[in-house]
């Protein structure tokens, strides 16, 4: 996942959006990765992936975004893109309380499947849209909290909050995995003292065995 590089380090990261189809999970991506709108564009098929890299706290990072389709027939397959994930967008149109609850059921997949290993952002899209809202800010952020997921709003046509929400999901990819390696480091500091102790022992017992046969 990471790699030193001059002045910092090199993170990969996979990040998997989830949602019901029309949400805007594609339009938040390419809005993010590509800077395009396009109101016209054809539900997702399956999964595409785009890569974007930034440079964050003087770490490089390269982020592989899968959007996947949110067609109920296509559920089944969501375990393939998921499953090596280190962040989850779970997307759900703000006019669309049916799209909401069905963020809810990913959650509760991811955690089963994953449990806190993978970040995820709860992302109320079509802020544009607020005369037809239909979820409530509260109530999403309330239930992020519960879930320990960042919450945001967006709006992938008017490019509002879609950057600082992709922002906000690498830096605790990026705060997760350099707290894991810090375990890591701690764990194989004291496997090797306890190794070091192992190894004296052995040879204090082959030096008494020597000096017992002369």
């Amino acid at each position: 996942m990471a790699s030193a590089t001059n002045g910092g380090e090199s993170y990969n990261f996979k990040v998997v959006l989830l949602g019901e189809g029309c949400v805007g999970k594609t339009s938040l991506v390419l809005r993010y990765v590509e800077d395009k709108f396009n109101s016209k564009h054809i539900s997702t098929i399956q999964a595409s992936f785009l890569n974007k890299k930034i440079n964050l706290d003087g770490n490089r990072v390269n982020l592989a975004i899968w959007d996947t389709a949110g067609q109920e027939k296509f559920h089944a397959l969501g375990p393939i893109y998921y499953r090596s994930s280190n962040g989850a967008v779970l997307v759900y149109d703000i006019t669309d309380e049916d799209s909401f609850q069905k963020v809810k059921s990913w959650v509760k997949e991811l955690r089963k499947m994953l449990g806190v290993d993978i970040s995820l952002v709860i992302v109320g899209n079509k802020s544009d849209l607020e005369k037809d809202r239909h979820v409530t800010l509260e109530e999403a952020k309330e239930y992020a909290e519960k879930v320990k997921a960042l919450h945001f709003q967006t709006s992938a046509k008017l490019n509002e909050g879609v950057e600082d929400m992709f922002l906000a999901l690498t830096q605790k990819m990026l705060d997760d995995a350099k707290k894991k390696k810090a375990q890591e480091n701690l764990l194989i500091g004291q496997n090797s003292q306890r190794t070091v102790t192992v190894v004296d022992d052995e040879a204090e017992t082959t030096k008494r065995g020597c000096c017992g046969s002369n």
